[in-house]
């Protein structure tokens, strides 16, 4: 009798969670609705933000969020002062923002990576330079690699560049494993936990830099909230191992002489992703590399977008069209 009734009061406790996780979700897409254009490619229905007018002779620039963020990273800031200058397209990887994904489907960085090509075939761009930030930026490495003639530059900010046998401690939540227990803990748990430990967890992801005050709905904070993003950052991170290691045994065919140029940027108190392993390692490896390292965290796209900007913009100029 006793074991029913705890039974029965889980599962009552999991309903009424479940209850809260879907009236949260709703809110936050009344208050941040998608934005932009929706486009169906390969295993994934991508939403992007499209915007400016590439100067003659210059690529567009396609900005590539990391793992558990959404176009909005860019849009806070960089999306409207690089689009005076350019043409901008700021995308939702598949499974991450308002982009949704086929089951099973656009998981790994290379079908990832293939389903952005689609989108730029679709809109007819033929070269663009990558703006990648964390995630987003092994993203825009497996870009130069799998499809080369595609990228005119790359733009790396905070990249994962090798896969260090473990994931960063702020993640953990997110490695579950199994469609089932994946989105139990998505429909039930993630959302109210998420609520109760955010002043801990956002500070970890931020720091030593501040959270910015209007990051909840302007910079999509309030997205976490969303079963789908939990899904999607989860799905992401579980199928890192199988794809990064053999992406880091090439990067030594970048230093090609006809390589596109490479810069990074990289905060030395980033306590996401340590510089030396990502940055520096890699530098190593590809000479060619333009390492600059700035007082920050892992968020500089949303706490140092001016700085950021002028670090696109000069990968820019070295970038031909």
């Amino acid at each position: 009798m006793i074991l029913i009734t705890i039974l029965l009061a889980l599962g009552a406790l999991s309903i009424a969670l479940a209850l809260f996780t879907h009236r949260v979700a709703r809110q936050v897409e009344i208050a941040i609705p998608a934005s932009g254009r929706f486009l169906d490619v390969p295993g994934a229905r991508l939403h992007y933000l499209d915007v400016g007018t590439a100067p003659a002779g210059k690529p567009p620039i396609v900005m590539i969020h990391g793992l558990g963020g959404h176009l909005h990273h860019f849009k806070y800031s960089l999306f409207d002062e690089l689009s005076r200058d350019t043409r901008v397209i700021a995308i939702d990887r598949p499974g991450s923002g308002y982009s949704t994904r086929t089951t099973g489907k656009a998981t790994r960085l290379t079908d990832q990576a293939d389903a952005l090509i689609a989108l730029l075939d679709t809109l007819k761009i033929e070269r663009a330079l990558f703006v990648g930030h964390s995630l987003g930026g092994a993203l825009s490495l497996t870009q130069a690699l799998r499809h080369p003639t595609r990228v005119a530059g790359l733009a790396l900010i905070a990249p994962l560049t090798h896969f260090a046998g473990r994931f960063p401690a702020v993640f953990i939540a997110l490695a579950v494993r199994g469609r089932i227990a994946r989105r139990f803990v998505a429909n039930v748990l993630a959302t109210p936990g998420f609520i109760t430990n955010r002043r801990r967890v956002m500070p970890k992801i931020f720091g030593p830099e501040s959270v910015p005050r209007d990051y909840r709905v302007r910079g999509g904070g309030l997205l976490t909230l969303r079963p789908s993003q939990y899904i999607g950052a989860s799905e992401d991170l579980s199928a890192i191992p199988a794809v990064l290691p053999s992406l880091e045994a090439r990067y030594e065919t970048l230093n090609r002489p006809d390589a596109p140029p490479i810069a990074m940027l990289y905060g030395r108190e980033d306590a996401i992703l340590d510089y030396r392993i990502h940055g520096e390692r890699f530098a190593e490896r590809v000479p060619a590399c333009v390492l600059e390292l700035v007082s920050g965290g892992h968020m500089l796209p949303l706490t140092q977008p001016e700085r950021v900007a002028r670090f696109i913009r000069d990968v820019f100029e070295r970038s031909s069209g």
